[in-house]
């Protein structure tokens, strides 16, 4: 009598493989930023690049000055509503949200959730440098992807150490056939010991979602088992997994179908980075309808400005929530999301609990 294995709304057959690994046609006109022949010949044999010096300070300063203020807001937040006692105001950027974190635990996914998009963020999303590099990866028509982060790895805490997993794991099923290129840049030199990442070299090939679980340790994240990577994508992991150290002003690239995980941070700073994601347009975002991308560049379109209005509109913490009761405490130190139904729940947390299958809070 023969057996089915169950399956999962994640699950998918299909493989795509040329879409992660043949680059769209180079521009004829060198622009500034952009890769050398060989640079893009690794982004797409390899399914990561390092590039080691991209950004000037004069560039990234500005978001280390808009965290600063961020992390003030969230000190002044917890301070007034009777969370926190102290509002660690003689400690730096590396240091204060993880003092901040010891008096309130959750401080962190607070920062996480406030979803604050300041300009420097912008301008760092949308320089002309970087998009003239993005147009090598996917062509001269250019969207910002609705999914970005700011990520603040406080020391010693789960909710700061991502297991591995595929970008698309999170995503729906129409991700697995669009590239959506991502840019990983620390906003300080990034090493193993403050949690840089590493990446599983070539895994992206095949072009397939790997089954992936939920959730993991007591945080919202997806995992992937390595057994499942090696069935599925045929890598070895004993020479395959790298290492993936970024000084400040450098950034690593990323497809959305590479196998990744960040490290531990054991060091005495926090790590803060920036993770960044376009697409071609007029492809599907792979978001569950929940929040559009924003077009950058489009050559038809020489004379157009980007419109942020709209896009940050769109709160997506308190659109993708799943659960029946509504977000409105300013304090609420979970989350939830629709990649939650996609594989299957080995794990129940605090977060899994407020998860409701299916339902969508209005």
């Amino acid at each position: 009598m023969s057996t089915t294995a169950k399956r999962y709304p994640g699950d998918c057959d299909e493989a795509y493989p040329e879409v992660f690994t043949v680059g769209p046609p180079q521009p004829t006109e060198a622009k500034p930023g952009q890769l050398t022949k060989a640079q893009v010949d690794h982004f797409f044999d390899k399914g990561y690049l390092i590039v080691e010096k991209f950004f000037s300070k004069e560039e990234l300063d500005p978001c280390r000055e808009a965290i600063g203020k961020q992390v003030e807001e969230l000190a002044q937040k917890l301070y007034k509503g009777g969370k926190i006692k102290n509002l660690y105001e003689d400690k730096g950027m590396f240091e204060r949200l993880s003092f901040i974190e010891k008096a309130f635990p959750g401080a962190n996914i607070l920062s996480h959730k406030a979803r604050k998009f300041p300009p420097a963020f912008r301008a760092v999303w949308s320089n002309d440098r970087l998009l003239n590099l993005v147009e090598q990866l996917i062509g001269p028509k250019i969207a910002g992807h609705p999914v970005w982060n700011l990520r603040a790895k406080t020391q010693k805490n789960n909710a700061t150490t991502v297991p591995w997993h595929q970008d698309s794991g999170y995503l729906d099923n129409e991700s697995y056939k669009v590239l959506q290129p991502a840019a990983w840049v620390p906003l300080l030199d990034a090493n193993a010991q403050n949690g840089c990442m590493e990446v599983v070299s070539g895994g992206h090939r095949p072009g397939r979602i790997c089954r992936h679980t939920c959730c993991w340790a007591d945080t919202w994240y997806v995992e992937l088992a390595e057994e499942e990577m090696v069935k599925t994508l045929g890598v070895d992991l004993e020479k395959d997994i790298k290492l993936c150290p970024i000084p400040y002003g450098g950034m690593l690239l990323i497809n959305n179908m590479i196998p990744h995980r960040s490290l531990p941070n054991v060091s005495n700073e926090i790590r803060w980075s920036l993770d960044l994601r376009w697409q071609d347009p007029a492809k599907p975002y792979g978001f569950y309808g929940l929040k559009e991308g924003i077009l950058m560049r489009d050559p038809s379109k020489p004379d157009h400005k980007i419109d942020w209005s709209p896009f940050e509109s769109v709160d997506r913490h308190k659109t993708e929530v799943l659960n029946e009761e509504k977000e409105d405490d300013a304090f609420e130190t979970t989350i939830q999301g629709p990649h939650m139904e996609k594989w299957e729940m080995t794990h129940e947390n605090r977060h899994t609990v407020k998860f409701v299958k299916g339902i969508r809070a209005s």
